[in-house]
Formats: C-alpha cells, structure tokens, sequence
C-alpha cells in the first residue's frame, strides 16, 4: 500500500506531481528548475527590467569558488517549487523558512550536494544581490542595508538582462558543467 503523501502536489513544467510539503528526490528535475526560474522575477518584480532567478542563479554560480558552483547555482532552487518570498518578509515566516530548508536538502540530495561552503554561497548571493540592485533598480529611496560591506566586491562589469528563454538556456548550460 502506498503511503499518503503530506499537502497537496503542484503540476510541473514537465508535467510531473511535485509535493512542496513532501518532497523526494525523484520529483527533482533539473529542465522543471531551470525553466521556473526562468520566469521567476527578481526582486518580486520591482526592477526596471525583467530579471530571472536563473540568470541570477548563474551569476551567482559564476562568483563563488569552482568547487562551490553546483550548490551556487541550486541555492534559490526551491523557488522553483515553492514560489519566492522576499528577505524582508521571510524572516518572518518561520513555518516557511523549515519548508524551504527540507526542499532544499532533498533537492541537493538530488544532485549529490553534501557539505558546502553555505558562507561563500551566501556571500556570493549579496554580492550578486546588490550588483543587480545596482544596475537593475531605481535610485534607493535611501541607503541599502549592508551596502557598505560588499560595494568594494561587486563586479564592474554591468548586468544586462536576457529573455527568460535564454536564462533558461545559460542555467541549463551551466549545469551540463557539473555531470
């Protein structure tokens, strides 16, 4: 007899059964991840420019050390599943932040990520996080946060936007680097 799976499933893009509340590894498919976050906006939306998750996700891949590249390219991955909840509010909504840390340990289970460098991934993201604000957003109605600890860090070369059919292709590309 099976077992009575926990909440409720949402389709995928591949037309799979994916259970947020109860998730396996043989759910987790990489081209449902990529093509998600392909169409997941930034910032909730609130930049000049159409924004992916994914290219987000390959910038961040891009920043951290080789060894460091897989977990930094699936750190927003439960996004995919679970859809985005903006910093501010997440940590505020600690029955959220312990769904989003089981999907994210079943979803690096399925792609082999054991231990890793969570600092330097984390580290990556605001680096990544305020060189988009940077060049992706209006002037700040006053300072960000923490501004000051990575303004040294960000990349001088500027972020240029792409369609979601090509982020969907350079996080799938990126990927295809780690089998």
């Amino acid at each position: 007899m099976l077992k009575q799976r926990k909440g409720d499933w949402v389709q995928t893009y591949k037309r799979k059964e994916f259970w947020p509340l109860d998730p396996r590894s043989e759910d987790v498919d990489i081209e449902d991840i990529a093509h998600s976050l392909s169409l997941i906006c930034r910032f909730n939306g609130h930049c000049n420019y159409f924004y992916s998750v994914a290219q987000h996700s390959v910038l961040v891949s891009e920043l951290v050390r080789p060894s460091e590249a897989l977990p930094g390219l699936l750190h927003d991955a439960t996004e995919a599943y679970m859809g985005d909840i903006v910093r501010p509010l997440k940590r505020f909504l600690p029955t959220v932040k312990e769904i989003e840390e089981e999907l994210e340990r079943v979803i690096f289970e399925h792609f082999g990520i054991g231990n890793y460098d969570r600092e330097e991934v984390h580290r990556a993201d605001n680096i990544a996080r305020f060189t988009e604000m940077r060049d992706l957003m209006s002037e700040p109605p006053k300072s960000w946060n923490e501004l000051e600890k990575y303004s040294r860090l960000l990349p001088k070369q500027r972020i240029i936007p792409v369609s979601f059919q090509e982020s969907e292709k350079l996080f799938l590309d990126r990927y295809e680097r780690f089998k």
